[in-house]
């Protein structure tokens, strides 16, 4: 979650938690995710164990025993990687499962009305009219891969350059390395294991630098639908974490998620945001209803202010610091996600996102609903609709220069400005076109090209939109109380 404390403000910010979450159009990401829930343990059963049960019920017990056997060597085993290349009959090693991804993405958000030259309400897609590169994500990783005795190793390191790193900082790792509009960070270090203990399925453990939990939608580009975000998703929800998550498989359909880490976009010691720790907690339903329905029930608490001093620069901005009364005063923050398959072409899924910090009182709550409609193997379309409140003002933020959200998590004075209590609505329609007639002559990975139409509007009077704040009047209700803009993408990915 990207969350600073400021002047009475506190600003809150992309895996789905299993496979079975996973949106129609996220399918081939790289998102935020724990371990693969078919990562199961193998079962191994007491033959002479004594039973009451009727011979035809010992039978099919053997069975799922022998199902569940089958399906964890078929998770954990060695799995062709795409950078080496055995020759054909040849045993495949571990390091056969070695896997890269690049990814490239660029795109213009066209706001003809923007007075600010700025898109209010948005991180990675600020920038008004004005060709972008977003990202280049490169990614080096490894499946959870069996490696004897029913444990599994895996791992993954993920790094990111271009616009958006400047809304994905860890701080502690390369932050502020870079100053301009196109900075880099990484977005990913962890190991993952697979252990055959307690439980039937066993348990997964995931550990390092890793994406949040909660949310719809991830950073990568192919994690989302849209060009642009929605507000949950920008503000609300974790993004980077350094921590462990475990995932306990309690059966085919229902992991139990628990987890600790050091706050959002934050590690430890002076690259931290406080004292106490941050947990994870909940629980994913996988594959129901014969494979149409999957959800899942997450929250992620603890203290999430800045213990630091507050600071004030010559310009008169302030710092995130509210002093020790920080390593106590708690944040809440729940998600609810559900995706059910209409039929093989349609797809809605719907996010609940909720969040309440005792510090500054503030509450935010949001309802999103997707729609996803795959008009041919090429052609998919999408929409979304919105409906967010900002019950103090404080939560949807701009950050007005490239460093001014590294500032605010180091707790460094930092421009901003933002809205009065709002109650947001968006409504965005557009397409995710993979051209055949291109993709066909190229050889190395796909392009993708992703046109929107979005609408936001303030549902209660406010106007926030087209407009920018000063020092002396962060709080913007001179602009307008709607935004209509026109974007577009285009992704390669490998």
């Amino acid at each position: 979650m990207k969350e600073i404390y400021c002047r009475k403000s506190l600003l809150l910010s992309s895996m789905f938690m299993t496979a079975g979450l996973f949106l129609p159009y996220a399918a081939h990401a790289q998102t935020q995710t724990v371990l693969p829930a078919a990562s199961a343990a193998p079962v191994v059963t007491l033959s002479t164990t004594k039973s009451s049960v009727a011979p035809d019920e010992v039978t099919d017990h053997n069975k799922l025993v022998d199902d569940d056997v089958a399906e964890t060597e078929e998770s954990l085993k060695v799995v062709q990687g795409n950078i080496f290349h055995p020759k054909a009959g040849k045993a495949l090693s571990y390091w056969d499962g070695l896997v890269g991804h690049l990814t490239a993405e660029v795109g213009i958000a066209g706001n003809p009305w923007t007075r600010s030259a700025r898109n209010f309400g948005q991180f990675y897609v600020d920038r008004a009219n004005t060709v972008t590169m977003n990202q280049i994500m490169g990614s080096l990783s490894h499946p959870v891969t069996n490696i004897g005795d029913g444990y599994g190793f895996g791992f993954n390191f993920e790094v990111m350059y271009g616009s958006d790193a400047r809304f994905d900082p860890t701080i502690g790792m390369g932050d502020g390395s870079l100053h301009g509009l196109y900075q880099w960070v990484p977005t990913q270090a962890h190991v993952d294991f697979h252990m055959p203990w307690l439980l039937k399925r066993g348990i997964d453990i995931q550990l390092g630098q890793m994406y949040g939990l909660l949310g719809s939608e991830g950073t990568p580009a192919l994690a989302r639908p849209f060009y642009t975000f929605n507000y949950a998703s920008d503000y609300i929800v974790p993004f980077q974490v350094i921590g462990i998550y475990t995932t306990l498989h309690l059966n085919k359909y229902v992991d139990w998620v628990l987890g600790i880490d050091a706050g959002n976009s934050t590690s430890f010691g002076q690259a931290g945001n406080n004292s106490r720790p941050k947990g994870t907690f909940g629980f994913a339903f996988n594959n129901l209803l014969d494979g149409k329905l999957s959800f899942h029930l997450l929250g992620h608490f603890g203290p999430q202010g800045n213990n630091g001093v507050s600071r004030t620069s010559p310009y008169g901005w302030v710092s995130a610091g509210v002093g020790k009364l920080a390593n106590k005063e708690m944040q809440y923050n729940g998600d609810i996600l559900v995706s059910y398959k209409l039929n093989k072409k349609m797809t809605v899924t719907v996010d609940g996102t909720y969040l309440h910090d005792d510090l500054l009182r503030d509450d935010a709550y949001g309802v999103t609903t997707y729609f996803a409609y795959d008009l041919n193997p090429n052609l998919t379309f999408n929409a979304r609709g919105e409906i967010f409140r900002d019950n103090t003002g404080g939560i949807i933020t701009e950050y007005s220069s490239f460093n001014s959200f590294t500032q605010a998590v180091s707790n460094e004075p930092y421009p901003y400005y933002n809205a009065m209590p709002t109650t947001y609505g968006a409504l965005t329609v557009g397409v995710t076109y993979r051209p055949d007639f291109i993709n066909k002559h190229v050889s190395f990975g796909q392009f993708t090209i992703r046109p929107e139409v979005r609408l936001d509007k303030s549902l209660n009077g406010t106007r926030p939109f087209n407009q920018a704040g000063t020092v002396q009047n962060p709080v913007v209700n001179n602009g307008t109380n709607n935004m209509l803009w026109f974007n577009c993408d285009v992704i390669w990915a490998f």
